[in-house]
C-alpha cells in the first residue's frame, strides 16, 4: 500500500532573463492540471540535494545548464491526497538556451503580465512573491 502521507519534493527554477521576465512551461496534455503554466521543474530525489535536483531537472526539461540559483520560497500544497513541497529558486544565470525538451509550450513574461489564474494552484504563491518583489508602479 503506498504512503499516501509522503511529501513530494518539487523544485521550480524561476528563471529571469535581461528583460526581467520570468519564464513559464505550460503542461501538456495528460498530465495533471493539463493546460496550466508553471515555473519549470520536477522531482526532487531522495538522494539529491535541492540545487542538484534543480540543476537535473532544467537540464532534462529546458536543455541549460544552472549556474547560479538562490531559494525564494517554499509553498507547502495538497492535490487531493497528493501532498508536496513546492520548493522555488530564483535563477538569473545559466549556459544556454532554454528550449522545450518534453513537448511543453514555454513563454516568458513580465511577472506583472502573468495572470495568476493560468497558472497551477501551488505556482500562485510564486507568482505573488515575485509581484512583491518588483511591484507594478504607475
Amino acid at each position: 500500500m503506498p504512503d499516501t502521507a509522503a511529501v513530494m519534493h518539487v523544485m521550480a527554477g524561476v528563471l529571469y532573463d535581461a528583460h526581467s521576465r520570468v519564464l513559464l512551461a505550460q503542461r501538456p496534455a495528460g498530465k495533471h492540471l493539463a493546460g496550466l503554466w508553471e515555473f519549470p521543474g520536477g522531482k526532487r530525489e531522495p538522494e539529491e540535494s535541492p540545487s542538484a535536483a534543480l540543476r537535473r531537472e532544467l537540464r532534462e526539461e529546458l536543455g541549460i545548464e544552472l549556474q547560479r540559483a538562490q531559494p525564494l520560497l517554499q509553498v507547502p500544497w495538497q492535490y487531493g491526497e497528493r501532498r508536496l513541497l513546492l520548493d522555488a529558486w530564483l535563477v538569473d544565470r545559466w549556459h544556454g538556451t532554454p528550449q522545450s525538451l518534453e513537448g511543453q509550450a514555454l513563454q516568458w513574461l513580465t511577472p506583472a503580465a502573468v495572470d495568476a489564474a493560468m497558472l497551477t494552484p501551488a505556482d500562485r504563491p510564486i507568482l505573488r512573491a515575485l509581484q512583491l518583489r518588483h511591484p507594478v508602479r504607475d
